[in-house]
């Protein structure tokens, strides 16, 4: 089998099966990362979907799928590969045949990968296709998490004092447990992690494409030790267990920067430990890539190009402003300007951008530390968020003096920005001449493309898309499959609301005009509400009608 295989390349494969293009070949050759598969870059590019890249591999090499959670796996056949083979390769042992062991492969075709594992283990080796992430997950439960969480719970007795070793040292269980929670979660793309204390137990919650779920429970005895070592690992005090705490931790996982922002708080059953994960690789997107429509993108493109002017991106905590803003900066980012920022905290650190970190404890402030800014001479400067008026007040005049302002602010619609800014305190005149335009956005959960299927649109469906006059007999659903863990959803896209400030929006400013009277206005002009767009990307088979009321009323 391995010989034919070595006949075509998985590239030529794909470009022969039309799944995708020379060029897109070209492109992907060229974005590939270092220890990343070409099929993963070609799924991260959105060339194609992992379960065409399986289906692709299946038909033409006649290679098995399997779906390793479903799978017995043979813990022989697993203590035949080393961890480190494993991991290195992304190949998961499953069975023993004779004299033949076979493997599940995220890419069968690593002929490198299947010579090493015939001459370590002495068995004819047989490849099977299974997705990165479940092979990822595997060698995760298998190698790691099971093997050293026996080892802990042995280790952490209740009448056992803990050594500092035991939470310091790299290769105690409690330090490889903590990785292995870590790393499970970046595999599954979660963006946060809860450490959560409850009366009789300790539980590790992930929150996956926006929703919180249960990943393990763990005994209440190890509750103190996981937290201790949270600590070290971000540099908090651990003896100091009655204060809020903040931290932050850089690690590498499956060969790529990680970056964590850790927040303990005090609880009646101790400390909940909130770590949200910064996965630097998908950090910096480009703007095409935030899911602005071509409209809404030509929009937001000619406000951050303005020479100066406020631009605002409103919405709740987790509704991506930070992202959008990011894409921004590094849209803008050029060596003959001086763009600063002023953030709390850094989120991403940007080359070519400096930022500034605010620290209220010593009194650095975002209105302090953009006081500062305007002295170093800036272009562009980025205010983590308007919080209060002075933060405001400082904002608008630096615009009104040539700088260009971007940042976020907490409303619920585009429009309400215009009065929170009033309700502040910012002068009508001076807030009429500084905005430049406020964009409002949500994140909702996209439709799994390995199990989406076209169903009939409901009653309820149709009536609200002739509300916003648009007509819809079909809409795409996910079934559930083991890609997107039965939930039908996979990933996540932006709906947004773009609102340029016009001559007639400054009079209105100036008229103390009411958000409902603007409202009617620009809706007369034809500007696309949060609801408006997403209705559009659910037509488009993007997303449900569900996710997108869930986020945006129909009013």
């Amino acid at each position: 089998m391995v010989r034919n295989m070595r006949k075509k390349r998985l590239g030529d494969l794909l470009v022969d099966s039309n799944l995708i293009t020379e060029e897109q070949l070209s492109i992907a050759l060229e974005h590939k990362l270092p220890h990343e598969k070409l099929g993963d870059t070609f799924v991260r590019e959105g060339y194609i979907t992992e379960q065409q890249l399986i289906e692709v591999l299946e038909f033409q090499l006649g290679i098995p799928h399997i779906n390793i959670y479903q799978y017995p796996i043979d813990l022989k056949a697993v203590h035949l590969v080393p961890r480190e083979m494993a991991k290195r390769h992304q190949v998961m042992p499953i069975r023993i045949d004779d004299n033949q062991l076979v493997i599940a492969m995220a890419d069968p075709m690593d002929y490198f990968a299947i010579e090493e594992l015939r001459l370590v283990t002495g068995y004819q080796i047989v490849p099977a296709i299974a997705t990165t992430e479940a092979v990822q997950q595997t060698i995760n439960k298998f190698y790691d998490i099971e093997e050293t969480l026996d080892e802990a719970m042995e280790d952490f007795l209740p009448s056992k004092s803990v050594e500092e070793s035991e939470i310091t040292d790299e290769d105690s269980p409690i330090v490889r447990l903590v990785n292995q929670i870590i790393t499970s979660a970046v595999t599954l793309r979660a963006s946060d992690i809860h450490f959560d204390p409850q009366e009789t137990d300790f539980r590790i919650r992930y929150r996956i494409d926006g929703q919180l779920r249960t990943q393990r429970t763990l005994p209440k005895d190890m509750q103190k030790v996981i937290t201790a070592r949270l600590k070290i690992m971000a540099n908090l005090n651990i003896t100091d267990n009655r204060q809020p705490q903040d931290g932050r931790i850089k690690m590498e996982v499956n060969y790529k920067p990680i970056d964590m922002r850790v927040s303990t708080l005090p609880s009646i059953f101790g400390e909940i430990v909130v770590m949200r994960i910064l996965d630097l690789s998908q950090a910096l997107t480009g703007l095409d890539n935030i899911g602005f429509t071509k409209e809404n993108e030509a929009l937001f493109r000619s406000m951050i190009t303005q020479p100066n002017g406020i631009v605002l991106m409103t919405g709740p905590t987790g509704s991506g402003k930070s992202t959008t803003l990011y894409a921004a900066l590094n849209q803008l980012n050029d060596e003959q300007v001086n763009i600063i920022t002023v953030e709390d905290p850094v989120e991403y650190q940007l080359a070519g951008i400096n930022q500034v970190q605010v620290n209220e404890q010593i009194g650095m402030t975002f209105a302090a530390g953009l006081r500062s800014i305007l002295r170093q001479d800036p272009d562009i400067i980025m205010v983590g968020e308007i919080r209060d008026f002075d933060t405001a007040q400082i904002s608008v005049r630096a615009s009104l003096t040539g700088h260009l302002v971007l940042s976020t602010l907490h409303t619920n619609s585009a429009v309400a920005a215009l009065t929170r800014l009033l309700d502040m305190g910012v002068e009508k005149f001076l807030l009429a001449s500084s905005l430049s335009g406020v964009v409002a956005q949500r994140l909702v959960r996209r439709v799994c493309r390995d199990c989406e299927e076209t169903v009939e649109a409901t009653a309820h469906e149709k009536e609200i898309f002739q509300k916003a006059q648009l007509e819809i007999d079909t809409v795409k659903k996910g079934k559930g499959c083991s890609t997107c863990h039965d939930s039908g959803y996979r990933g996540r896209i932006a709906i947004q609301e773009v609102l340029p400030i016009d001559s007639a929006i400054r009079d209105f400013i100036m008229q103390s005009r009411s958000a409902d009277e603007i409202r009617t206005y620009v809706k007369e002009q034809g500007m696309k509400f949060l609801i408006d767009d997403g209705l559009l990307k659910v037509k488009q088979g993007l997303t449900t009608t569900e996710e997108v009321l869930r986020v945006a009323t129909t009013d």
